[in-house]
């Protein structure tokens, strides 16, 4: 099968640091390619992924644009569009087409795409984060039996408009590739609990910091802030009165709620991590931490941990309680002062435990069988077309 993977214009493939939806798909990519499927890569310039081809309008990602104003970042989802709808009729043109698209980026893939209706192939969109962001596109875009859904949870596409689950034809979890050789046993550990993402409120990183506090446990925090990787950068943009991430709203946040928490002891902010850097702080924490306040839709940094054999805490909200088993790879907490009585307990739990969930359930194998299930169900719906899927909404 011939594929267009289209991953945006936001980071590398895999990422350099911070970047869930890229470390899948840089994931799923490998695992296609190693069945024999040719893959080309929607992506930046910068990106280091093995494929068959590559199609890119950015040399580098532009995440640090996301957290600016619509007018500032709507423009870079379309360029990225373009170059993506080329690079569709130039096979086309060479008698080559791809069987199908597979497309990541949020409201603008699917939207191009499907206006384009038959003069591109048929196309799989997985939606990667809450619905209720662009509720209103999703709950009315009609895909006219020619572009479909894909879920990362089934907590997730419950939420979903009812137009929207007729149109999704199931659910994948997200997956990582599972470090060979055993979990790092506990004296080979550090004091330090990890929490492993971009630091704003819906993350809960506020919420890590009481926890912690109350807890008696040192906290690592290593994540973007504003698209800024690291205090360096923040430091810098900040500096400009011209620079527009002094009015990023994830910035603002942190300044008020975390800065002034940060000790460099107890609670230490380390920028965003990468490569042997994180796959060891992941390996070597206590627990990783995931103090959500919103309602998590996919919970790759969850696969990670376990994958690494490092047990989870994390607020039972979204995808979590279908992600970690209470008492066996984490524990899951309904409000604050669980989650901290919860930070006494890790040694309660069996790091092999936490990689032979991983193993088994969210390996690259088990995305990649999902997926290539949902591909041949993409090709026969569109093959055979429902009328009645061509007049919703």
């Amino acid at each position: 099968m011939k594929i267009l993977m289209d991953a945006g214009p936001w980071l590398a493939v895999p990422p350099l640091g911070y970047g869930g939806l890229e470390n899948v798909v840089a994931t799923l990519t490998s695992e296609l390619r190693s069945r024999g499927h040719t893959v080309v890569l929607a992506t930046v310039g910068e990106s280091e992924q093995d494929a068959d081809g590559y199609v890119w309008a950015f040399p580098v990602g532009q995440f640090a644009r996301l957290a600016a104003p619509y007018p500032e970042v709507v423009g870079a989802a379309h360029t990225h569009a373009q170059a993506v709808v080329a690079e569709i009729r130039r096979h086309a043109a060479a008698g080559a087409p791809f069987d199908l698209v597979h497309t990541h980026l949020e409201v603008v893939g699917p939207a191009v795409l499907g206006a384009l209706g038959d003069a591109v192939p048929p196309v799989l969109h997985t939606v990667h984060w809450d619905l209720g962001r662009n509720a209103d596109f999703y709950a009315s875009f009609n895909g006219r039996g020619r572009v479909f859904f894909a879920g990362v949870s089934d907590s997730q596409i419950r939420r979903a408009s009812a137009l929207l689950r007729q149109q999704t034809l199931g659910s994948v979890p997200l997956a990582v590739p599972i470090p060979e050789g055993p979990p790092a046993r506990r004296e080979e550990r550090t004091g330090s609990v990890l929490v492993l993402s971009r630091l704003c409120e819906a993350k809960g990183i506020d919420i890590a910091l009481r926890a912690c506090r109350a807890a008696g446990v040192p906290l690592v925090l290593a994540g973007p802030v504003g698209g800024q990787p690291d205090r360096a950068s923040l430091e810098f943009a900040l500096a400009d009165p011209a620079s527009p991430v002094r009015g990023y709203p994830d910035v603002g946040w942190f300044l008020d709620h975390v800065a002034p928490e940060l000790d460099g002891d107890r609670a230490r902010w380390i920028g965003s991590v990468s490569g042997v850097e994180k796959a060891d702080l992941l390996r070597r924490s206590q627990a990783v931490l995931f103090p959500i306040r919103w309602d998590e839709p996919g919970g790759t940094a969850v696969c990670e941990a376990l994958a690494a054999g490092t047990p989870v805490v994390a607020m039972a909200r979204g995808c979590l309680p279908a992600l970690v088993t209470t008492g066996v790879t984490g524990f899951l907490a309904e409000d604050e002062e669980e989650f901290a009585e919860a930070l006494g307990r890790l040694a309660d739990l069996d790091p092999e435990a936490c990689v032979a969930t991983a193993r088994s359930r969210f390996s690259p194998e088990v995305m990649a069988d999902g997926y290539e299930k949902l591909y041949a169900e993409l090709l026969h719906r569109v093959a055979t077309p429902n009328s009645m899927s061509r007049r919703a909404g």
